[in-house]
């Protein structure tokens, strides 16, 4: 009997690109008791040698650079640009941890209330299973991976089906660079399969980007086991204009923050709540500006937004749009799936927004924006935490200093930024809170959420 296969599709063609076959049960164990004997050995690997082949990993990823956007580009629609950019930053990340690792797990001496001499040690656990999803295909694998192995540990790589090709790619990548063979792996398994290696008594920690939904799921059965768990899930970010803010600045960086990577990035700017003073005049701007996006094939270089990742992601996106339209919400421009190949789906702006609608209170995956009006800055900041989201944000305002205050003190989400949209960055910490999951990676935290962190006591 043939094994099942992985069919990976061009979002922009519609055509095949390759197949991969499943792994047996039998090949799964053996890449799990292959992945643990690797890690046996690598845990005991100075920490220095460690961030020599971190370091040699992010120059194998530029060496890689054209063949792995491309194939990012080919098997999920971004841009070739963006695509480009995404594997800098893995280098970035690399090279970042290969320089901070070292200083984030150095042990800790303490003097204990009673005078005895105290050692906090940070020790490898083992394997770390990562279940990945498709919108980031080497970023989202990057950042869990590359601190995991600097702390000592192996990983374990599940990615979404459609983006199989780049899990395999940069296995291949982290091997020529040096890495041992077998300590990470990427595995071309079923749903079923993914469950037995949480079960596995080697896998110590999970780690899982997806959506709210898949988090609740794996946090589950992670627990169950009694095993860590790592949850960024997905959001409905608001980034709210102020009545003193820049609206130019703020129509760009919001147009920017809504088109970026197709509109399928969990931090992406969703909801755009504007104080009533300057609603008029961002909402006639910010409209202006969407239609005039250039959607079209991602390898070009005029091309500003490509095709959504897969079909039935882009049913859903349609289906939200017109539930939300037939609640009160007005479409102010676009809004209809085109008839042309490729799983296109038009910049849409939906105005009249209001809770009960999924473009309030749900995530809208795509290049669809939510436009809200508010009363005052009080008023923009209620509706702003009013969501069982919380990742990230955004304030537009020439006040710094009040928008910092708004960030820190009262803005119920995981990352703020003030003017701008930003993604990630290896040097801040990213995560959310509530329904956008819990635990931190980047900025030296997501080093120490799978390491046994030891207290070491000697009586003076």
């Amino acid at each position: 009997m043939s094994k099942e296969k992985i069919i990976t599709i061009n979002p922009a063609t519609e055509e095949k690109i390759n197949e991969f076959p499943h792994l047996s049960d039998k090949e799964l164990k053996e890449s799990i008791d292959n992945c643990q004997e690797a890690f046996l050995e690598w845990k005991h690997e100075y920490i220095e040698n460690r961030a020599k082949i971190i370091q040699l990993i992010g120059k194998e990823l530029i060496k890689h650079k054209d063949d792995l956007a491309k194939l990012m580009t080919q098997e999920m629609g971004k841009l070739i640009s963006q695509s480009e950019t995404e594997v800098d930053l893995c280098a970035g990340i690399c090279e970042y941890t290969a320089e901070n690792g070292p200083k984030n797990l150095q042990n800790e001496e303490r003097t204990l209330s009673n005078g005895n001499k105290g050692t906090i040690a940070y020790s490898p656990i083992g394997i770390v299973y990562g279940i990945q999803p498709w919108n980031y295909p080497s970023y989202q694998v990057i950042r869990y991976a590359i601190v995991n192995l600097m702390a000592g540990n192996a990983v374990l790589l599940k990615h979404a089906s459609n983006v199989t090709g780049t899990g395999q790619l940069l296995e291949k990548i982290f091997v020529t660079a040096g890495l041992p063979k077998n300590l990470f792996k990427a595995l071309i398994i079923s749903h079923d399969q993914s469950d037995m290696i949480i079960k596995n008594k080697n896998v110590r920690g999970i780690t899982l980007t997806g959506s709210s939904d898949a988090g609740r799921k794996i946090g589950q059965k992670a627990t169950a086991e009694l095993k860590k768990v790592v949850l960024e899930l997905g959001s409905n970010d608001a980034y709210i204009v102020l009545e003193d803010a820049d609206i130019k600045n703020a129509i760009e960086e919001c147009v920017k923050g809504r088109i970026y990577n197709n509109g399928e990035t969990c931090i992406a700017a969703k909801r755009f709540i504007v104080v009533e003073k300057v609603y008029e005049t961002f909402k006639e701007g910010f409209v202006k500006a969407m239609k005039a996006v250039i959607v079209g094939d991602p390898l070009k270089e005029e091309t500003e937004l490509g095709p959504i990742a897969r079909e039935d992601l882009r049913e859903t996106l349609h289906e939200q749009v017109e539930e939300s339209v037939k609640n009160g919400a007005e479409i102010l421009c676009k809004g209809k799936i085109p008839n042309e190949k490729g799983f296109y789906y038009p910049v849409t702006v939906l105005g009249d927004v209001k809770p009960g609608q999924p473009a309030y209170d749900d995530e809208l995956f795509g290049p669809v924006a939510a436009l809200i009006m508010a009363k005052d800055e009080k008023d923009a900041m209620r509706i702003a935490n009013d969501s069982k989201f919380g990742l990230g944000g955004g304030i537009f305002s020439k006040n710094i200093e009040n928008a910092k205050k708004l960030a820190q003190h009262h803005f119920d989400t995981g990352m703020i930024f003030i003017n701008t949209f930003g993604i990630a960055d290896p040097t801040m910490p990213f995560g959310g809170v509530k329904n956008s999951g819990f635990g931190r990676e980047h900025g030296g935290f997501g080093i120490k959420e799978f390491v046994n962190i030891k207290s070491i006591v000697v009586s003076k």
